[in-house]
């Protein structure tokens, strides 16, 4: 696996001079969000050594370098889902290509089922820390050297980025909720009871990627920060049937506002 992640490292860097040390992973519905990059080069997933590719609709599967806020990004337009059918190397490889690419600090997103009743569709939501539900931990196997075999894990969202968030949404009005994410493998959307079941185990959103990718970039050493648009509610008395077409017209609505917090953390923070 190294050698595959070192090829197509290697490959990358053969194709563009940019060098940044920041990375974004556009999630469902969110892929537009690279309308606010300039782009400077952009490689399709199929076309870049060992990648994986993106099966999901409203995933383009491209690779983006250029400039958001100011400073050179690396975007992942898309990203890989355990659903799938990858394992979960296969899923985070991306997150190792980008350690050896020099990314230091990753920003993720996500479109994700409210389980708090404080919560509304069309809420943002700060992720302050998460719950691994995946039957598979993205660290199994062979440790890799770029970090312990026994990572700790008690500030796997980056406690100074997640208080720059809050005093930008501040200083813009921008209304945003903070809770705990919890991961699943999927792809079914979530029953009532369980719903019910991950909000009493602490949870206040719901969906199926994000954690693994946070798992292995802090295993790089990466600074983490992660984002949730609110798409659907998981409350009992106000679950109604959903669709994945229903999840990306709600979070494709919030993008500007999602676009405007991280131009802003990305030009404060990297």
């Amino acid at each position: 696996m190294l050698t595959l992640i070192k090829e197509t490292a290697s490959w990358i860097q053969e194709h563009t001079a940019l060098r940044p040390a920041t990375a974004i992973i556009l999630g469902t519905g969110l892929g537009r969000l690279a309308e606010e990059i300039e782009v400077i080069e952009s490689f399709a997933y199929q076309d870049i050594p060992h990648f994986p590719i993106s099966t999901v609709e409203g995933h383009s599967g491209r690779l983006i370098f250029g400039r958001l806020g100011g400073k050179d990004v690396l975007a992942m337009q898309g990203r890989f889902h355990y659903y799938e059918g990858y394992d979960m190397k296969q899923v985070t490889f991306p997150i190792r290509v980008m350690h050896e690419l020099g990314i230091r600090t990753l920003f993720v997103s996500n479109a994700a089922g409210g389980m708090n009743p404080d919560f509304s569709i069309g809420d943002v939501m700060l992720i302050k820390d998460h719950i691994n539900l995946f039957p598979e931990h993205p660290l199994r196997g062979k440790n890799f050297p770029t970090g312990p075999r026994f990572p700790d894990m008690s500030e796997a969202y980056t406690h100074e980025l997640l208080d720059l968030a809050r005093t930008i949404a501040r200083e813009k009005s921008i209304k945003v909720q903070e809770g705990v994410y919890v991961g699943v493998s999927g792809p079914t959307f979530e029953t009532p009871a369980e719903y019910k079941m991950y909000h009493i185990l602490g949870g206040d959103a719901v969906g199926m990627s994000t954690v693994p990718e946070v798992i292995v970039a802090h295993h790089c050493g990466m600074r983490t920060f992660g984002i949730s648009i609110i798409t659907d509610i998981g409350v009992e008395g106000k679950i109604v049937e959903v669709s994945h077409e229903e999840v990306q017209k709600a979070a494709d609505a919030v993008q500007p506002i999602m676009a405007d917090i991280m131009r802003e953390m990305i030009l404060r923070s990297c």
